[in-house]
């Protein structure tokens, strides 16, 4: 237990400050530290045990990385309120600090290992995920656990062609290239990361600018181990090892195996082989002559000569187990749209590795929450990766998926997503399920998604490929092995996937196990690898070689439909009123959704005709009214006047009885009533009230021999009633007030707007009837619409 807190410091890229401290958290470990950048800081702990399990054949290191919920003053959304089970996020950090760290110990080393890392403190802008490992590497180094060399992590991102070492999360939306580097001082451990179609001469230099910033962690390292004043490592229980028996099975087995090797056998046949000759060599013994101890270590040492064997012979003849040469790739079968019902499929089979995998699409609703502990944020692309064990012929337990699907799915996930459209209204679910697996299941998901997608009609504009590849060095000579083989995944000193279109890579995760290769070789790999996922590329596009121009006629539908903010009320209405009679009348689902200034609309329905008739009516809604357009309205209500038509929603005219037709209207009785859908012309807008004047007979054909009417002139002033009105009114008497406040002298009309009010005397009575016919309309029923309006 170191007795007072320790910490070092260094500046980082952009000006910030790295710091670990260790002696003040979690003392009792075998191990801990505190890294801090910004507000984020990341509490790292490591324990192992003393004495290895009985019987323990294999280093059981776990690796968990979970953020507190506190740590960004949030309380978890969960039914408990707590923090439970791991999720994928930090599932995928756990894994990458596990296989940067499991090369570290040495292949003797048996003893049970937890590291445990955790978020105790978080920044907006810092990325912890860049940290973990350090955090953990540095737990270790201030421990006597018995590691070979301290490592550290950084990402790294090209944004706007410069290459920056631990971005924020504001910076790393404008990158084109986006990876985690783990590397010792002088060795890449490990790469994973996704970008957009960028070249292989790019990921190189984006992994020596990461592995220069790694150094300057590292000597860090070393420098707290150094004032923490830990000197050396602690004694551990190596296994039992029988040199005599391993030279036994070297001598018994080795032309044996490889002959195997050479045989280019089936999978399950060149398994059973090698199991018959362990069996032989057990059958020489007599009963009781191999002690137990002794047999259980046939399996490691046979496992030894086998790898010895197959890799002398790769390097050696370039000859692979199913007597490939290096660069050729396993046949390729491909089929799409063989299921009928799901809205995308592919089986894509490459070899003795198949994945039949469907696309599903679905709405907003459908968005998937992830949640950490700064971010809230909805996945528009989900994938999904299935591993059910008869895909290899074996039978296990099916409790839920394991890390292994979570990291296979996510690398392929990445690698498609950066070919869908940033503005697609779907939610796009893709399921990969492996039937069969013989290496590189992972990469068949990738051609098997990209194949589902166009057939599902998903504007795809390219096809993205994957290929899973090899790397055997020893002695100065090396071998890059294309599309690998189960069989062949543990034998290299490098396996490595990669992805992408015919233009650039989307996604790589790459693992180094040897010390000393170069970027020359690294490059001489990834170009192989280029060629080996062109080729698969050509057999894709000869299967679909573009996505198809329309979904599955049983596939949703979505309309979107941009707007002013300004609208989003008047469409969802008070309480949601009008949304949902627009929902329940056009059996639409709809979505809307604020942006800055504009307002997303989506409308979501199985039916086409649904859609149109949703979209129709918000279009109607947001619509501004066009004096001269045409429109089909609804009377709302009828007046002596004429009649009021809504004619689009929540807009509302009057259409005045001289405009409903050709011929002089006394009424409306028997031409229009409540509820009549009526076609009009917006003809204008009232000069004094700003309110709509609505036309009917402008859309009917004008009658043979028709005249207009004579325009009456306006007197001075602006009255317009006929000569003699002053006279009207200076007999009138006083206390009818002023002209301009006179109602008209029609009795049905005054009653309409005075009430209750006593009729008054009415004047020259003794009109012509060519005078009522021309001079009623116009005085009485334009007052009174001004008047309604």
């Amino acid at each position: 237990m170191i007795p007072n807190p320790i910490s070092v410091s260094l500046q980082s890229a952009g000006g910030r400050e790295i710091s670990i401290e260790t002696g003040k958290m979690a003392r009792q470990a075998d191990g801990a530290v505190v890294v801090r950048m910004g507000d984020c800081m990341i509490l790292a702990t490591v324990v192992a045990s003393k004495e290895p399990k009985p019987g323990q054949s294999f280093f059981p290191l776990s690796v968990d990385y979970q953020e507190k919920f506190a740590s960004a003053g949030r309380i978890p959304g969960s039914f408990f309120k707590r923090e439970a089970r791991l999720n994928d996020y930090e599932i995928l950090t756990s894994r990458l600090i596990d296989r940067a760290l499991r090369p570290l110990f040495p292949d003797d080393y048996l003893c049970e290992v937890q590291v445990l890392v955790t978020l105790i403190s978080s920044d907006a802008e810092i990325m912890p995920d860049a940290l973990a490992c350090l955090a953990a590497s540095a737990a270790l180094a201030v421990s006597d656990i018995p590691i070979q060399e301290v490592i550290s992590e950084v990402r790294v991102a090209r944004i706007n062609g410069e290459y920056v070492v631990n971005p924020t999360r504001t910076q790393l939306k404008d990158a084109d290239i986006n990876i985690i580097v783990a590397a010792t001082e002088h060795n890449i451990m490990m790469v994973e990361g996704e970008g957009k179609e960028f070249e292989e001469a790019g990921l190189i230099k984006a992994i020596e600018t990461g592995h220069d910033a790694i150094r300057g962690q590292i000597k860090l390292q070393h420098d707290l181990r150094e004032k923490a004043g830990i000197a050396g490592k602690r004694e551990y229980t190596k296994p039992y090892t029988n040199p005599e028996l391993e030279a036994k099975v070297d001598a018994f087995g080795k032309d044996r195996i490889y002959a195997i090797a050479k045989g280019a056998l089936g999978k399950h046949e060149r398994t059973d082989a090698f199991k018959a000759v362990r069996e032989d060599f057990k059958a020489r013994f007599a009963e009781g002559e191999l002690k137990a101890e002794d047999a259980a270590l046939l399996g490691t040492y046979f496992h030894d000569l086998e790898k010895m064997v197959i890799r002398d012979m790769m390097l050696n003849e370039k000859v692979r187990l199913d007597g490939r040469t290096l660069e050729v790739v396993r046949p390729l079968t491909m089929e799409a749209g063989l299921l009928p019902s799901p809205h995308g499929c592919a089986l894509f089979t490459r070899g003795e590795t198949q994945s039949l995998t469907t696309v599903t699409l679905g709405t907003t609703d459908d968005e998937l929450l992830l949640e950490t502990a700064q971010t809230s944020d909805y996945l528009k692309f989900i994938l999904h990766y299935n591993f059910p064990p008869f895909s290899t012929g074996e039978v296990k337990m099916m409790r839920g998926q394991s890390r292994r699907e979570v990291g296979h799915g996510n690398l392929a996930m990445r690698s498609l997503k950066q070919m869908l459209p940033a503005d697609y209204p779907y939610t796009v679910r893709v399921v990969s399920d492996i039937l069969e697996s013989n290496g590189s299941s992972s990469m068949a998901t990738v051609c098997a998604g990209s194949l589902a997608l166009m057939d599902a009609g998903v504007p795809f504009p390219k096809h993205v490929s994957g290929v899973a590849m090899g790397l055997i060095a020893k002695e100065g000579k090396f071998a890059v092995l294309t599309d690998i083989l189960g069989d062949e995944d543990h034998l290299g000193d490098m396996d490595f996937k990669v992805t992408g279109t015919r233009d650039g890579i989307c996604g790589i995760q790459m693992d180094i196990k040897c010390d000393g290769l170069s970027m020359e070789i690294m490059m001489q790999a990834l170009e192989q690898a280029k060629r080996g996922r062109l080729h698969i590329l050509e057999g894709m596009y000869a299967c679909i070689p573009e996505a198809r121009p329309d979904l599955k006629p049983h596939a949703p539908r979505i309309e979107q439909l941009n707007i002013d903010r300004e609208f989003i009320g008047a469409v969802i209405g008070p309480g949601g009123k009008i949304i949902q009679e627009i929902q329940r009348e056009t059996g639409a689902k709809i979505n809307i959704e604020e942006v800055g200034e504009e307002g997303i609309i989506k409308i979501f329905s199985a039916n086409k005709e649904s859609i149109d008739k949703a979209l129709n009516w918000i279009r109607s809604i947001v619509a501004i009214p066009e004096i001269g357009a045409t429109y089909e309205g609804t009377v709302k209500s009828i007046m002596p006047f004429g009649a009021f038509v809504e004619f689009m929603p929540g807009k509302q005219g009057l259409l005045h009885i001289s405009e409903v037709s050709w011929k002089r209207l006394d009424s409306l009785e028997g031409v229009l009533k409540e509820g009549d859908k009526v076609k009009i012309q917006l003809t204008g807008t009232d000069p004094k009230t700003g309110k709509l004047r609505l036309s009917r007979k402008v859309l009917m054909p004008k009658p043979e021999g028709y005249t207009e009417p004579e325009k009456r002139e306006r007197r001075e002033g602006g009255d317009d009633r006929r000569s003699g009105g002053g006279d009207r009114d200076r007999r009138g008497g006083g206390d009818r007030g002023r002209s301009n406040d006179r109602g008209p002298r029609d009795g049905g009309n005054r009653e309409h707007r005075d009430g209750d009010r006593a009729p008054r005397p009415q004047h020259n009575e003794k009109k012509t009837e060519a005078t009522e016919e021309h001079s009623a309309p116009q005085v009485s029923a334009n007052d009174e619409a001004d008047m309604a309006l």
